[in-house]
């Protein structure tokens, strides 16, 4: 397969990296120094399961003149989700999908609104990475990948996509039920990257401190409300198993909006907190943590640079 990563970050370069290992054809879109040390010297991935490794993928950072792709993962950023979309035209078969494995739960309708219905997949990547470097990426844990299409059938071409996936030996599993992980990850990351940037603190330091520990929960508990409003069908006892995930959080992590902070990276914080608000007030679901943490964090979406 052709395989187009849109945006090869920490999540789109680790999974671009091992399809590209397992003989698929790569093209990997990249911006700056990342693009311009992919070119120079490959893109190294320094993981604590696999060892260190270097790939030389095609490397573009416009799409003009790369031949037509079996498949896009499209990983950038959440506010870059419509423009970025809008530059797929020209590498789009009649039936290529494009795999969204970004934060948030609303990039897959803005995919369709730029490209046409049913043209989005959703997915959830479940891999713990970060950009180390310009053109290094370090994969600390984990790895898989949960992904379907949004009406729920097994098509014939995430069938194609998951046998690409397991040559990579990327776990990866087709849901009949793809909202449900969406909405089970916007729950989480809401709340982790929620309490880790309004306190500039890791996972850790939050589960420590009973008022922001409480503070976790209420995210938890007002973004899984959300969920039900939806319609999106979720088990009694989300809210439980949900803390009891974040239990097993390695203690030091801070979730991606808490590092984009730190940094002075423009946030995610309009896909996440802002949308959760909007949703709540639209639906009539009170979201006062939701709100709070956004709010909170409004001073520095743009970062330093915006």
């Amino acid at each position: 397969m052709h395989i187009v990563v849109m945006g090869a970050g920490s999540v789109g370069g680790y999974f671009g990296a091992k399809l590209l290992r397992a003989g698929e054809k790569v093209t990997m879109v990249a911006r700056g120094p990342h693009l311009q040390a992919i070119r120079r010297g490959g893109l190294t991935i320094r993981s604590t399961v696999d060892g260190e490794s270097v790939v030389r993928p095609a490397a573009v950072e416009r799409l003009e003149g790369v031949e037509r792709a079996d498949a896009v993962l499209f990983c950038v950023k959440s506010f870059d989700t419509d423009d970025a979309a809008a530059r797929l035209w020209s590498i789009l078969g009649s039936d290529t999908p494009v795999l969204s494995l970004q934060n948030g739960v609303d990039n897959e309708e803005r995919i369709d609104a730029q490209l046409g219905a049913g043209r989005a997949m959703g997915g959830v990547a479940q891999v713990f990475a970060t950009i180390e470097a310009p053109g290094v990426i370090r994969h600390h844990a984990a790895g898989r990948i949960i992904f379907g299409e949004l009406d729920g059938r097994v098509s014939e071409r995430a069938e194609r996509l998951r046998d690409a996936f397991a040559r990579a030996e990327v776990p990866a599993e087709v849901s009949k039920d793809v909202r449900r992980a969406l909405w089970e990850k916007y729950i989480l990351i809401c709340a982790v990257a929620g309490t880790t940037a309004v306190t500039r603190e890791t996972i850790g330091v939050v589960r420590e401190t009973p008022a922001t520990w409480r503070l976790f929960r209420a995210l938890v508990e007002e973004v899984t409300a959300l969920a039900g409003a939806s319609g999106v069908d979720l088990p009694a006892d989300t809210v439980d198993q949900i803390l009891k995930f974040a239990q097993t959080i390695a203690p030091g992590n801070r979730a991606s909006l808490a590092q984009d902070l730190l940094q002075g990276r423009r946030l995610e914080l309009d896909a996440l907190h802002g949308h959760a608000s909007r949703l709540g007030e639209r639906l009539g679901v009170p979201t006062p943590a939701a709100f709070a943490i956004y709010a909170a964090l409004q001073p520095h979406a743009a970062g330093r640079r915006g």
